[in-house]
């Protein structure tokens, strides 16, 4: 047989025969589930624990002895806690043990792969947002102030929207990793993608098509949220020249 009917009858085998190709489809689907749902959980995890480093960094030093300078500490002490035992362990044996012994309970595995990796992407997003925040003028902190808003408020409405801008390709290239990483998903039986590939390649004892096919489909959804990411940034670019050219 020559090169390309081998190919046909490979391609055939690994995804006609028996709608294999419905393991992809929906290992592409859970992938994507817990990607985004996993990013969501990380995002609102990191802005928390970043606001809380941050603040604890600015003004605990001005803070009088009291109950709101006890807490700070303390939610900045549980804070570096966190981040030190996420960061200082794998995902995957978070992972596993988050599924056989935190969330027991819960039987469907997607909701305990999302929250895993969510918990995960948090310490990372909190570090990109904390260090964003820490590069903001602390004019901007002054003006706000000046103007009647509390802390609070003023990193509501004035630090935080400028560090999204300030850290936003380093949360694209954080989701681009947590996309990644949901491969290991598979450990506690999970159908993602990964996982598709390897059930195609158990049953029809062929490796080079299924895995080859769930390496490009990785390769297209990167360059695919890439281009979104770069589109976002010419948009707030183009957003931050037109505001500035009104001021003038």
């Amino acid at each position: 047989m020559s090169f390309w009917e081998n190919f046909k009858a490979a391609f055939r085998l690994c995804f006609i025969d028996d709608n294999r190709w419905e393991f992809i489809l929906k290992g592409l689907g859970n992938t994507i589930i817990i990607t985004l749902s996993a990013l969501v959980i990380g995002i609102a995890i990191g802005i928390v624990v970043a606001i809380v480093r941050s603040t604890h960094d600015n003004i605990i030093n001005e803070m009088a002895p009291g109950a709101g300078r006890f807490f700070l500490k303390a939610g900045n002490f549980l804070c570096n806690l966190y981040l030190t035992v996420i960061r200082g362990t794998p995902v995957v044996v978070q992972l596993l043990i988050m599924y056989f012994v935190i969330l027991l309970f819960v039987r469907d595995g997607i909701v305990v792969a999302a929250i895993t990796f969510g918990i995960n992407s948090g310490a990372y997003v909190a570090e990109i947002v904390r260090g964003g925040i820490m590069s903001i003028d602390k004019g901007q902190f002054e003006a706000g102030r000046s103007l009647g808003f509390s802390y609070v408020s003023t990193m509501r409405y004035i630090i935080i929207p400028q560090t999204f801008k300030a850290v936003l390709p380093s949360l694209a290239n954080e989701f681009i990793a947590l996309l990644k990483e949901t491969s290991v998903a598979g450990y506690v039986g999970i159908v993602d993608l990964t996982k598709a590939g390897d059930i195609i390649r158990g049953r029809t004892f062929q490796a080079f098509m299924p895995l080859i096919a769930v390496a490009l489909v990785y390769l297209v959804l990167v360059i695919f949220f890439s281009k979104l990411v770069s589109a976002l940034e010419k948009k707030l670019r183009a957003g931050d020249k037109k505001s500035g050219g009104s001021v003038k």
